[in-house]
């Protein structure tokens, strides 16, 4: 730029600034205009001390050739030395590093894992954390209410966006092929900037309470950056980390069985089963003991070459009289409910419909 053009540009600045001040519009003591701002401003403040970004060294053998050996995520205190993060930042990790929001550096080590939600805690050592922060209530989310992102989006630290709660989305509208969030029942959509880095990081509401967890940003194709921003919702996320605290494990239902999508059969043992629909969930494996064994529910009979045989096991088309397509809804579903709880499960058994009752139990650690 030469000499000129910067004078010039001084020039309307400084003559923009004088007009402002005599029709007293700007104030050099007041920058923050609006009460939007003013709440933005102090909602951010207060939090960023408790926001972290969290480094992840990969194991040498999951690396191919050119990729970068770290992937970082973001990360926040919920406890002087505990960490929430999504489990896909600290997957197949190494080595895990905590780096504060003034820079400071600390060695994290990982406390509990629940994929079932893409939820990890971590806990660190040498710090404490200069800030914590609490949950708020994420099934009382109006859309159009003001949420506010904190995190580090490719690398930023300490990157703030603002943006609204949109809608809750279905997970068969927010695809995923990680194998994670197999138990998450909706997600938070909002125009809040969520990209690469963010993930883990917290999503607060104008109180500055946390009501969901940032996980992935939404985008036309792979080569355009995602502009609408998925996230965990905090009542969800809050349930898992009281479990993993008390339990070790989440406590949400589960059937205890392995099942297999009935689409992914040959159609000719679908026909022989009395079924023309490829929606369902075949029941594979009935481990003793579980709960969908106290039930009754019956496994898949196979050959030495892991092949099928007739007749087929129990095919779930149904929970709670709710039609299912895949063996994704049947465990969304079944998640939504507690141990102790019960879940009536229609099936597909000897050519006719039975109505199964699955009394769910607590889970263990393996």
């Amino acid at each position: 730029m030469n000499r000129a053009r910067v004078l010039g540009v001084t020039a309307l600045l400084l003559a923009a600034s004088s007009s402002a001040y005599l029709i007293g519009r700007v104030s050099a003591q007041k920058a923050l205009v609006t009460n939007d701002e003013i709440n933005t401003v102090e909602v951010t403040q207060a939090a960023i001390p408790a926001v972290v970004r969290i480094d992840n060294r990969l194991r040498p053998e999951v690396l191919q050739q050119g990729d970068d050996p770290l992937e970082v995520g973001s990360g926040f205190f919920i406890k002087k030395d505990l960490i929430v993060t999504n489990y896909h930042v600290i997957k197949d990790y190494d080595s895990l590093t905590v780096v504060l929001y003034n820079g400071r550096r600390a060695p994290a080590k990982v406390e509990g894992v629940d994929p079932g939600i893409d939820l990890a805690l971590l806990r660190v050592t040498g710090v404490t954390a200069p800030k914590t922060l609490g949950f708020g209530s994420s099934a009382r989310l109006i859309p159009g209410q003001k949420l506010i992102a904190v995190g580090t989006p490719l690398r930023f630290q300490n990157f703030v966006s603002t943006g609204i709660f949109s809608v809750l989305a279905n997970p068969g509208d927010v695809p995923r092929n990680d194998g994670l969030g197999q138990e998450i029942p909706q997600y938070i959509v909002t125009t809040a900037s969520i990209q690469g880095g963010s993930s883990g990081g917290p999503v607060f509401d104008s109180r500055g309470a946390v009501v969901a967890v940032a996980d992935a940003s939404a985008a036309p194709t792979n080569f355009v950056p995602g502009v609408i921003g998925i996230a965990i919702p905090g009542d969800l996320i809050k349930q898992s980390v009281d479990d993993l605290q008390k339990d070790g494990v989440p406590q949400r239902g589960s059937l205890g069985v392995t099942l297999h999508d009935l689409g992914e059969l040959d159609p000719a043992l679908r026909q022989l089963a009395g079924l023309s629909s490829s929606e369902g969930a075949l029941v594979w494996d009935v481990p003793a003991g579980s709960a969908g064994a106290r039930a009754g529910l019956r496994g898949s009979l196979r050959n030495t070459k892991d092949q099928l045989l007739a007749p087929l096991g129990d095919i779930i088309v149904a929970v709670d009289n709710q039609r299912v397509k895949n063996t994704f809804d049947v465990a969304r579903l079944v998640a939504a409910k507690r141990p102790g709880q019960t879940v009536t499960l229609k099936v597909w058994r000897n050519k006719k419909a039975v109505n199964v009752k699955v009394t769910l139990l607590k889970r263990t650690l393996r």
